[in-house]
C-alpha cells in the first residue's frame, strides 16, 4: 500500500512505542533537536567574548557544550529526544585540551544507544525493492495500456466480462502512475525533509495515490462479485447492474477519500499526509480494504464450493458441462491473483515484519497488473482469435487474399 515508504523507514522499525503527540517518533526527534540548537545558540550569542581562556562554547548537531577551562572534563546526558528510541539513557564527555575540544567519548551511538546511519545491508535491501518494484510497475503500465486498447478497438470482444476487466486493468494503469508521481513528489532528492514538506503537490499526490489503491481493490471485489453472479444464476446483466459495479468500484472510494481528507485537514494536518502510523483517521481507508479484501476471500471460497458441486459428474448435464469446466478454469486462474496473498497480513498491524511486508505489497504487487493482463487478455482464446482475424483482414485488404477460417467469429462463452 501507498502507506509504506522505502525511504527512512529502518528508523521507524526500531523505534519504541511513540511518545503521545501527533508528530511521527523521527520528526519528534528532528523538531527537538533544532529546539536545543536554537537554545545552545542564544545561550552562545549571550556568553559572547566572555572568556577567551580554555574552550568555547559551541553546538556539535546533538549537544550544546558550554565553556571549560583547559584540562577540564566535561559530562553531559545524552539529550531527551533520544529516549524516543531507546528507553535506556548514559552520558557522553569530551575534554577540553590546548587544541580545543577532544572527542566525545564513547561515541553518541553507544552511550546513547542511537545508530548513527542506515546499516548498509538496509541500504541495499531498500534499494533493491525499489529497483524491483519501480520495474514490475513499468513493465506492467506498458502491457496493461496495451490489453485495454485490444479490448476497447474490437468490438466483437465487448461484453460485460471484459468491460469489468477493463475497468480492473485502468485501476492498475492508475496505481502504477500514482506510485511513480508519489516518488517524484516525496522522494525526488535524499535531502528532503519530510517532516517540514506540506506542499499542496506532496498531499495531492498521496491522496491520488490511496485512491488508486482503494479502486483496485475495490475492483476487485466486483470481479468476485461478478463471478460469484454468474455461477448462482443465468440471468443476463443490465446495463443498471454494471452502473452499480461502477459505482462500486469508483464510487464508493470517493467517499472515503473525501471523509479522509476532511478528517486530515481539522485533526490531524501535519506533513504531508504520507504518515499514518498509530493515527486513527488512517482506519477511514484501511478499513474499507481490509472488508474488501476480507469479502474477497470468502467469495473465492463460495466460487470454489460452487465449482466442485457443480463439477461433480452425477450433476453436470452434456450441454452445460463445458461451460462450467471454462469457468473453472477462468475462476481458478483468477483466484491467485485478486488480493488473496493480501489476507496473509490482513488483520496484522502496519508495521509487522516491515521486510516481509515490502517484500510482498511492494514487489509481488507491481507484477499484479501485468500477470492479470496476460491471463486474461492475451492469452484469452477469444482475444487472441480476434486479434489474428484482424491481422488476416489486414492482409486481405492489403494483398487480396484471405484465409476462408476468418470468415467469422463469435465468443465462445457467455461470460
Amino acid at each position: 500500500m501507498c502507506s509504506l515508504q522505502i525511504h527512512g523507514i529502518f528508523l521507524t522499525m526500531s523505534l519504541a512505542p511513540p511518545a503521545l503527540s501527533s508528530l511521527h517518533p523521527e520528526c519528534e526527534y528532528i523538531f527537538q533537536l533544532e529546539k536545543e540548537e536554537r537554545h545552545c545558540l542564544q545561550y552562545i550569542a549571550e556568553q559572547g567574548n566572555s572568556s577567551t581562556q580554555g574552550c568555547l562554547p559551541f553546538w556539535d548537531a546533538v549537544i550544546c557544550w558550554p565553556n571549560a577551562g583547559v584540562g577540564e572534563t566535561v559530562q553531559r546526558a545524552c539529550p531527551a529526544v533520544f529516549s524516543l528510541f531507546r528507553n535506556n539513557t548514559g552520558s557522553v564527555s569530551r575534554n577540553c585540551t590546548s587544541r580545543g575540544w577532544s572527542r566525545t567519548f564513547p561515541p553518541y551511538h553507544i552511550a546513547c544507544s542511537v545508530d548513527d546511519d542506515i546499516p548498509e545491508t538496509e541500504q541495499s535491501y531498500f534499494a533493491t525493492v525499489k529497483l524491483i518494484y519501480t520495474i514490475g510497475y513499468s513493465v506492467s503500465l506498458v502491457v496493461l495500456s496495451v490489453a485495454v486498447l485490444i479490448l476497447l478497438l474490437l468490438r466483437r470482444l465487448r461484453c460485460a466480462r471484459n468491460y469489468i476487466h477493463i475497468q480492473l486493468f485502468i485501476t492498475f494503469i492508475l496505481k502504477a502512475v500514482a506510485v511513480f508521481i508519489k516518488d517524484a513528489t516525496l522522494f525526488s532528492s535524499d535531502d528532503t525533509n519530510h517532516c517540514t514538506l506540506s506542499t499542496f503537490a506532496c498531499k495531492a499526490s498521496v491522496v491520488f495515490c490511496h485512491y488508486c489503491v482503494m479502486t483496485n481493490f475495490f475492483w476487485l471485489l466486483v470481479e468476485a462479485l461478478y463471478l460469484n453472479s454468474l455461477l448462482l444464476s443465468s440471468f443476463h446483466h443490465s446495463p443498471r447492474c454494471l452502473w452499480g459495479f461502477g459505482l462500486l468500484g469508483w464510487g464508493v472510494p470517493v467517499f472515503f477519500i473525501v471523509l479522509w481528507i476532511g478528517s486530515r485537514v481539522y485533526f490531524e494536518d501535519s506533513e504531508c499526509w504520507d504518515i499514518n502510523e498509530d493515527s486513527p483517521y488512517w482506519w477511514i481507508i484501511k478499513g474499507p480494504i481490509v472488508v474488501s479484501i476480507a469479502v474477497n476471500f470468502l467469495l473465492f471460497v463460495n466460487i470454489i464450493r460452487i465449482l466442485i458441486q457443480k463439477l461433480n459428474p452425477r450433476l453436470i448435464q452434456f450441454n452445460n458441462s463445458s461451460q462450467y469446466r471454462r469457468l473453472t478454469k477462468s475462476t481458478l486462474l483468477l483466484i491467485p491473483l485478486f488480493g488473496t496473498h493480501y489476507m496473509f497480513f490482513n488483520f496484522l498491524p502496519d508495521y509487522f515484519n516491515v521486510n516481509l511486508r515490502l517484500c510482498i505489497e511492494l514487489c509481488m504487487g507491481s507484477f499484479q497488473g501485468l500477470l492479470v493482463a496476460i491471463l486474461y487478455c492475451f492469452l484469452n482464446q477469444e482475444v487472441q482469435k480476434e486479434v489474428h482475424m484482424q491481422w488476416l483482414r489486414w492482409q486481405e485488404s492489403s494483398y487480396g487474399a484471405v484465409s476462408p477460417g476468418a470468415k467469422g467469429s463469435q465468443m465462445d462463452t457467455p461470460f
